[in-house]
């Protein structure tokens, strides 16, 4: 017998069942039946409904410091704050994989206190941790599974190091860079990585690279031959108006319905109909 996701969330509210916890194991069969639905998240309330919705991964992404914290870089994001959101993404989360995303200060400034950090971010919760691809990214991956701590790639437009790939652009487009990656893809699968993110590549390179691995490639700005997706949630829902990348896709235009409401009560406050006397509290008799 089988029930719509609704269906299985009554069941799960009135018997208490829960479809259990994702697992690593989870996502790399994926990898030959069924795709990856990754969203970012950086807060209790909305990882507690990406959870009810069944979505796969949520990534505490370090584009917090551009949606969340007004950051110009997600380089300028620091552990703190990142271990902080991880917390809270992991407390409301029982079903997704939640994967923390490494920021630059934790592992690229000073690649030997890699262990030290992602140590951190287990401790609060998180099921794995991600890291950019860098000059020093097959040692990071190395030590970090050396102690047991499953790691995510991510190549082709690294953020944390858009300086030196001459800006926020597609990478791969000609064939000495479009090799560059596939080699950087087998390497980290070598490593021992169990999933990439491909970001910002050409959708033939990332169909190619998406078949040689064994592992499960994500997607963002990829194209649909990759065993996932990954859209950063402010995005998915337009609540972010600063930039609109052309793989977006906006579901909800959920900053169109929160003005809406704030000037609604704003209007209900200043001609005192705010709060009504259903919504008061009074003495007793």
């Amino acid at each position: 017998m089988y029930f719509s996701f609704s269906e299985q969330n009554v069941l799960q509210k009135i018997c208490g069942i829960t479809m259990g916890k994702v697992k690593i194991k989870d996502i790399i069969k994926k990898k030959r039946k069924g795709k990856i639905a990754m969203l970012t998240c950086y807060d209790y309330s909305f990882a507690r409904i990406l959870d009810e919705a069944g979505i796969d991964i949520i990534l505490v992404g370090d584009s917090l410091a551009n949606v969340v914290l007004g950051m110009k870089e997600t380089r300028s994001v620091s552990f703190k704050e990142m271990l902080n959101h991880t917390r809270a993404v992991a407390k409301a989360t029982s079903e997704a994989l939640v994967v923390a995303d490494m920021p630059y200060v934790s592992y690229q400034k000073d690649p030997k206190k890699c262990v030290y950090y992602a140590k951190k971010f287990i401790e609060v919760g998180a099921d794995a941790v991600k890291i950019e691809w860098f000059k020093d990214c097959p040692y990071v991956v190395k030590s970090l599974l050396k102690v047991g701590i499953p790691v995510m790639g991510h190549i082709g437009l690294t953020p944390q190091t858009v300086h030196l790939l001459g800006g926020y652009k597609v990478q791969g487009r000609d064939r000495k860079s479009a090799l560059h990656l596939v080699n950087e893809a087998k390497a980290l699968e070598s490593l021992g990585v169990f999933s990439i993110v491909l970001e910002c590549i050409p959708y033939q390179l990332a169909q190619l690279i998406t078949r040689q691995l064994k592992i499960p490639t994500i997607g963002i700005g990829a194209g649909r031959y990759c065993d996932g997706q990954v859209l950063v949630l402010y995005d998915l829902i337009g609540l972010y108006k600063e930039i609109r990348p052309k793989f977006v896709r906006m579901y909800k235009d959920v900053y169109r319905e929160v003005k809406n409401a704030a000037v609604k009560f704003k209007k209900d406050v200043r001609g005192n109909k705010f709060p009504s006397l259903k919504e008061s509290f009074s003495m007793k008799k």
